[in-house]
């Protein structure tokens, strides 16, 4: 039984249909009391954190539609509303790494796994953007000359926190017009009218134009899916 912490862009088929069905395992045992993995670590750590499970959810099933695939089982739990469990099994970049032993010989996820801080940091860059400007550009000054597998771990715990936190509207709109500027060559929108888009319209229209024209920066980046899941 694993609810990943990462991304779910990081996840294969295979492992984000998986983690689905094993988060309603536990939203079953939580809500009705049942023993089975009532006392399996994972299912502990959720409990009392509802509003947490339903949000890792939403992040899956934001990543489920990128990928063509329909949810129709909401989870709505509302407890603690705000509060993630505050523990994981495994610290962000060691999930990374067991990912990457796991699908040495399978198919990848729609993210690449990371090989450096770099990498990691420009597949979340647009994610931090829309939350933390500060961060954005602290992370990005330091990153400049760092590089390593610890600077890796560090980057991924960091930002872990930054992404359990909602989009700021007023930086959400910024990110968005960022990852715009990367499909807008492909869209005759004359400017008034992309000016009356609201958010998810906006960002429906990254994903579409992104995937339709195989913008690799764009559809390597957590944002495109994980905005989706904010109710923007």
């Amino acid at each position: 039984m694993r609810i990943w912490d990462i991304h779910p862009g990081y996840l294969n088929r295979s492992s984000l249909l998986g983690e689905h069905r094993e988060l309603h395992g536990i939203v079953s045992i939580v809500r009705n009391n049942k023993k089975g993995y009532a006392k399996h670590p994972e299912t502990l750590r959720w409990v009392g954190h509802g509003w947490a499970l339903s949000q890792r959810h939403k992040l899956l099933v934001a990543e489920m539609n990128l990928r063509g695939y329909v949810d129709k089982s909401p989870v709505r739990l509302r407890s603690n509303r705000g509060v993630w469990p505050d523990n994981e099994i495994d610290p962000p970049g060691r999930q990374i790494n067991l990912l990457k032993e796991k699908y040495q010989s399978r198919e990848p996820g729609r993210i690449p796994l990371p090989v450096n801080a770099q990498q990691y940091w420009a597949q979340h860059k647009y994610s931090v953007m829309s939350r933390d400007l500060g961060a954005y550009k602290r992370i990005g000054q330091r990153l400049a000359s760092s590089s390593g597998e610890k600077e890796l771990h560090e980057l991924a715990a960091e930002i872990l926190l930054l992404m359990k936190t909602p989009p700021n509207p007023r930086l959400l709109q910024n990110a968005l017009s960022h990852m715009w500027g990367y499909v807008s060559r492909y869209a005759a929108i004359p400017g008034k009218e992309l000016d009356s888009w609201s958010l998810p319209r906006l960002l429906e229209k990254i994903q579409i134009l992104t995937r339709e024209n195989n913008v690799t920066y764009l559809a390597e980046s957590t944002a495109l899916s994980e905005l989706a899941a904010w109710n923007l």
